[in-house]
């Protein structure tokens, strides 16, 4: 089975399953796919972060690590020098390492079957022979084409070559990433095991033209989101100094069911933090439905994520303290009947929290950020290329148990100028550090930023059930809870769990240029009833109507831990993902 963001990227996993391949060669061919159909959600000089389990080990969940460092120059000595306060949210200098691509290339190499050349020949054919325009890539580009033709013409060379935006439909293609991927291939031929062939491509990416060609690229001033000229501080030696790699995730046991999420490098623990504070109420407190159980579930969520800007980065983050029953509980006493609009974080021993700038933004409907525009898949971008955090995602389980979720992000074609010689951009992954010094994710060189990216893995019995993830910045763990309580508590299947209203706070400080956040601010689908949405708002919450089908990209795939039947669900808002198999 796959679910995915995409139909064109589902269909390229399924067919590797189909042709006996396993669920990580399928995920990295559907992820490859993804770069070149959703280039206004991700692409190859982004970052990803995956988790998974083997068939050989079904009760191991494991991160994939594909979130790249600051490079070695990105001090916040310098930005400010450059007359920043903040990380801007487009441009050069808000680009991590691009990670993703090497650690696709690491779990094909260790967990897959496939040779390279193989994986990628989905991609390479649609980068070079073309495929139909969504019409939210077209509609963003059209956002962003003044900057593109006024000040990144290398922008406006690939995606608008007649020099208008593209139109809905229109065969675009992309030749110099087909040829990037050919140099993969062709380097991958290098070797006289598998193992060394698919290190040979890797290094090709690190060392090669990629980095070149990026490093001297961004050496050339540009304009930023800050309205300002910069250049950008990657040098080939950050490309050729990073690897990605595994790690341990992050559980929280949840009502007989095993949560597993990224570190505190990632927002993911801050999922496990709202369960621990809600796993003290009743079930009429937990369903989102409900006035009761929205007022309960919005204020946990603002409690955790206040606890994430306090406490999360690449540092010691005190994990086991925020987790345990003795701190929820403590949390859990404030929770009133009203709204809170104040930001809250907890106070841990040992521990100074963070308060980061709170720069208060109410914003219409239309605009809110997370609403419906970055609900269905088109992001909340700017004219001046900074975008309000959406991006793709793609479920996998195969017949013997692989299964994994990944969400791959970042390198958006209004992230900063196209690289001529790559036919893609650098990410913007910075732009959720700080400037300000002491913040647990200062802006600080081959640190990690603290990425919104944050895949769910689920297990029942030691067993994988559910490899679940969502698009949507800021609100991808929020989407992610309710699927949970609704699956785990209200007994929903995971289509109706997808299908079902979706709701979210805003009363959060926002990882995205410029920074902002609105005090009691919910965004609710209309769906879920002007008897709830009044009774929300007599309790203080200020409530943004997204319309009755605009949050959340939510796929998943999921196994029966007892009856080992499989299946998929994907998200109809948008009429854009797809899930798929047999």
């Amino acid at each position: 089975m796959t679910a995915s963001t995409h139909w064109l990227a589902t269909a390229s996993a399924q067919a590797v399953l189909e042709r006996g391949g396993n669920a990580f060669d399928a995920v990295v061919a559907g992820a490859f796919v993804l770069h070149v159909v959703e280039p206004h959600l991700n692409g190859p000089g982004g970052d990803m972060t995956g988790i998974f389990v083997t068939a050989a080990e079904p009760s191991k969940p494991v991160v994939l690590m594909g979130q790249g460092p600051a490079p070695a120059a990105a001090t916040r000595e310098h930005y400010l020098a450059e007359g920043l306060e903040l990380v801007p949210g487009a441009g050069a200098l808000a680009a991590a390492v691009p990670a993703a691509v090497d650690a696709w290339l690491i779990l094909l190499r260790d967990h897959g079957t496939w040779e390279l050349g193989d994986v990628l020949a989905f991609a390479i054919d649609y980068a070079r022979n073309g495929h139909p325009i969504l019409g939210r890539v077209a509609a963003t580009i059209a956002t962003v084409a003044n900057l593109f033709t006024d000040h990144w013409p290398t922008s406006a060379a690939l995606w608008m070559p007649e020099g208008t935006p593209p139109r809905e439909g229109d065969i675009i293609w992309n030749e110099a990433y087909a040829l990037v991927l050919d140099s993969l291939v062709s380097a991958a031929t290098d070797g006289a095991t598998r193992t060394e062939r698919i290190n040979a491509a890797r290094l090709e990416w690190r060392t090669g033209l990629v980095a070149q060609a990026a490093a001297d690229f961004v050496q050339t001033p540009h304009r930023h989101s800050s309205g300002l000229d910069h250049a950008g501080v990657m040098t080939i030696e950050d490309f050729a100094g990073f690897e990605a790699g595994y790690e341990a995730a992050t559980t929280f046991q949840f009502r007989g069911y095993t949560i597993a999420k990224t570190g505190p490098w990632g927002q993911g623990p801050a999922l496990l933090q709202t369960l621990a504070i809600l796993a003290g109420f009743t079930d009429e407190f937990l369903d989102p439905s409900t006035a009761i159980g929205a007022h309960t579930i919005l204020e946990a969520q603002k409690l955790a994520i206040a606890d994430r800007e306090a406490y999360y980065g690449d540092v010691e983050v005190p994990m086991d303290y925020l987790l345990s029953p003795e701190y929820a509980a403590e949390r859990r006493t404030l929770i009133e009947e009203t709204a809170s609009l104040e930001f809250r974080p907890g106070t841990v021993p040992g521990f100074t929290p963070f308060t980061p700038p709170l720069r208060v933004a109410y914003t219409s409907p239309a605009l809110a950020a997370g609403s419906g525009f970055a609900g269905v898949g088109e992001p909340t971008v700017s004219r001046s290329g900074e975008t309000r955090g959406d991006t793709c995602h793609i479920d996998v389980v195969d017949s013997v148990g692989n299964m994994i979720s990944a969400t791959p992000s970042g390198g958006w074609l209004q992230s900063s100028p196209t690289i001529p010689k790559l036919g893609f951009c650098l990410g913007s992954r910075l732009q959720m550090t700080w400037l300000e010094d002491g913040a647990p994710s200062t802006l600080r060189p081959g640190k990690r930023p603290r990425t919104t990216l944050t895949p769910t893995l689920i297990l029942k019995d030691g067993k994988p059930v559910v490899a679940l993830g969502s698009p949507g910045g800021d609100q991808q763990d929020q989407w992610q809870l309710l699927y949970i309580l609704r699956t785990v508590i209200g007994g929903y299947t995971p289509q109706q769990a997808i299908d079902a209203p979706s709701l979210h706070t805003t009363s959060i400080p926002g990882s995205f240029f410029p920074r902002t956040w609105e005090p009691g601010g919910a965004v609710v689908e209309d769906r879920l009833g002007d008897d709830v949405l009044v009774d929300l708002e007599k309790r203080g919450h200020i409530i943004t109507r997204a319309g009755d089908w605009a949050l959340g990209r939510l796929s998943c795939v999921a196994k029966n831990h007892k009856t080992g039947v499989i299946s998929a669900a994907a998200n109809p808002r948008g009429a854009q993902g797809y899930a798929a198999g047999r």
